[in-house]
């Protein structure tokens, strides 16, 4: 006969076997949950991006000779492993380099740039320009100038020409300094307070007078002046050259007094008392009297004395 039987452990047994194989094969993905940490077998440094390699890049020029080759190989190893150019990284070490102001590095690394065929901007030229000056090669940035102003006649930035003009002006090649000053007024570049300053001493200095009332009269002080604050751009007053030194020598003055008013008593209290100001009422028996004749032999005997009534009086 025949006999059918059933068999109620192998069904749940393949519920459990599913039910496990769901919870061994459940895989974290799409940035949801932890991810599996493998060992590492190396060490890294942390690294924080172009700001510590171009501190390395300093480090590693700082160290180095004046010797062109030397320089110029060290550099290429540094970044022999890139794939492109780092220039973000190299115009921040020149940034470095022109705060701590070393103006050969600065030369030998923008030179190094420029025969690489990278960074040829005006920013870059401009601190060539100023490296050179400072570092006193006067023939290398007469030279860099006059190339940029043949390549960049008509879009050459002002600024250049108002560091040549300082650079003159500092050295006191005022030929030179009329020249870059005539081509400003050709090409219709507007000068600033500083560079007609500059103008106005040369000529008071030479003695041209006539020239110097002309310039003054062609550019006379602006009255408003922009600035930028939090990115906008806001109309503040001018404050004029004048009044600038006329503020220096008023608190010049005021600091003097006060310095000699702490040495000598006797002149400080002659110009601040004016016994003519005192009313009938403050020139009584309350009030000290005012006999200057008096104060100066108890100064000359007792001085801290002589100061302290000095102080009641005032």
């Amino acid at each position: 006969m025949l006999s059918l039987r059933y068999s109620p452990p192998l069904i749940p047994s393949r519920v459990e076997s599913t039910s496990k194989r769901i919870k061994t094969s459940f895989v974290v993905c799409a940035q949801k949950g932890p991810r599996p940490r493998y060992p590492r077998v190396w060490k890294s440094r942390k690294r924080i991006g172009t700001i510590s390699k171009s501190a390395k890049l300093v480090d590693c020029v700082k160290g180095l000779s004046n010797v062109k080759e030397e320089v110029y190989g060290a550099l290429d190893s540094f970044i022999a492993w890139d794939l492109e150019f780092p220039l973000i990284t190299v115009k921040k070490a020149l940034k470095t380099l022109e705060n701590e102001q070393d103006w050969k590095r600065i030369i030998q690394v923008t030179k190094w740039m420029l025969s690489k065929g990278q960074g040829k901007t005006m920013g870059t030229y401009f601190t060539l320009l100023n490296a050179l000056s400072e570092d006193g090669r006067l023939d290398e940035a007469e030279d860099l100038w006059r190339k940029l102003f043949r390549q960049h006649m008509e879009a050459m930035p002002k600024k250049f020409f108002d560091k040549m003009v300082s650079i003159y002006y500092k050295r006191e090649m005022y030929d030179k300094m009329f020249e870059i000053f005539a081509d400003m007024e050709e090409l219709g570049i507007r000068p600033n307070v500083a560079i007609v300053n500059m103008m106005a001493n040369v000529f008071q200095r030479l003695g041209m007078i006539d020239k110097h009332d002309k310039l003054r009269k062609k550019y006379p002080p602006p009255i408003w002046e922009y600035r930028y604050i939090k990115g906008k751009r806001i109309r503040v007053q001018a404050k004029q050259s004048n009044e600038l030194k006329a503020g220096k020598v008023a608190s010049g003055r005021m600091s003097t007094i006060d310095h000699s008013s702490e040495l000598r008593n006797e002149p400080t209290l002659e110009k601040h008392l004016n016994v003519s100001d005192l009313s009938d009422e403050d020139s009584s028996e309350d009030v000290m009297p005012t006999d200057f004749g008096e104060l100066e032999e108890e100064s000359d005997r007792h001085p801290n004395e002589a100061m302290a009534e000095a102080n009641a009086i005032i």
